[in-house]
């Protein structure tokens, strides 16, 4: 049976797990005071949208460290995470505009908060004017999201921590889906997982070394074609976004829901949800390539619509584990939603 990427996010999601629950055995950690979130939006003095912004946290005189955030196209931000139960305040900064300071709040448990109205004032003096464009926030966007790993280690490459993120260019979805292919825990995963399937005698290709190397090299195909297809080429031409948005707030059952309808609804360039044609199609087109290079006894309908089950079901856990568990465990994510 063929191997999806999504059996591999599996399998490291499994290792994380059992990592994490290690770790909360070790060191006990008492309850933490529930932060409040903070969000508002970013304008000239004229009243038009500021994109880019960075909004960062002040207690006692220093910036709080993993909690800032920058403004949308649309001006707007979400900055989660802010400590309550002790005086903040909020710093707006971008290049071009004076900065801009909030007058001291405290932030009860849980609370969320509107900013008032955030304007900024052109620089008494400014030598340069520098333009923001949508296409350079989405690429230093995609830089960020590239170094998210779990446990410092296992890519965690497609998953949106910040609610402001940009649509990606064409461009940016083929350069992440190389990136995830190439990455050299990807190819220790698909050695581990072609151990797996050798021992069961899955699919049937020979024993040895020779089969294990085509065990090896149909597993590996399988993600490549199914990750550059569902995460690249079609995104590219129905304009949909391949990323998982992690929703962080809500009641559980609408975190739960956000989480298991992933494989059939996803976020497109425009920003609205709509239905996921683009990793169901991925999913049945890496299947049906699939039947060129597995052994006869395996080809047919069954390894097509299989491979597409296995998939969905395994973005589900995959997507569950990320609302719930892996964000705790991911170094590189800032903090955002």
């Amino acid at each position: 049976m063929p191997c999806s990427r999504q059996l591999l996010v599996l399998f490291f999601c499994f290792a994380a797990v059992i990592a994490r629950a290690q770790q909360m055995i070790a060191v006990p950690e008492g309850p933490a005071p529930q932060p409040g979130t903070v969000a508002g939006v970013v304008m000239d003095t004229d009243g038009a949208a500021i994109p880019g912004a960075k909004i960062t946290v002040v207690r006692n005189g220093s910036m709080v460290d993993g909690v800032s955030t920058v403004s949308g196209g649309d001006g707007v931000f979400s900055l989660p995470r802010v400590p309550s139960g002790t005086a903040v305040t909020f710093s707006v900064s971008v290049n071009g505009f004076s900065p801009w300071t909030s007058a001291s709040v405290t932030l009860t448990p849980g609370q969320y908060m509107e900013l008032p109205e955030i304007k900024l004032a052109v620089a008494a003096i400014a030598t340069e004017v520098t333009a923001i464009f949508p296409e350079e926030l989405a690429k230093e966007q995609v830089k960020e999201e590239e170094k998210q790993r779990v446990l410092g280690v296992i890519p965690n490459f497609y998953v949106v921590y910040d609610h402001n993120a940009v649509p990606m260019t064409s461009a940016l979805k083929f350069r992440l889906a190389m990136k995830a292919s190439t990455d050299v825990v990807t190819f220790a995963g698909v050695g581990f997982i072609s151990g797996i399937y050798q021992a069961a005698d899955r699919p049937d290709f020979q024993q040895g070394a020779k089969g294990y190397g085509q065990r090896y090299g149909a597993i590996y195909a399988d993600g490549v074609t199914d990750i550059l297809i569902g995460g690249a080429v079609l995104p590219s031409l129905l304009h949909q976004d391949p990323r998982y948005f992690y929703q962080g707030t809500g009641t559980r059952k609408s975190r739960v829901l956000h989480a298991l309808s992933s494989p059939f609804i996803c976020k497109g360039d425009n920003g609205k949800w709509q239905f996921n044609y683009s990793s169901i199609g991925g999913d049945l087109a890496s299947g049906a390539i699939s039947n060129l290079y597995y052994p006869e006894s395996n080809r047919g309908p069954n390894l097509v619509f299989n491979t597409a089950l296995t998939a969905a079901g395994g973005r589900m856990i995959n997507a569950l584990a990320q609302e719930f568990i892996l964000k705790k465990l991911t170094s590189g994510n800032h903090d955002k939603n």
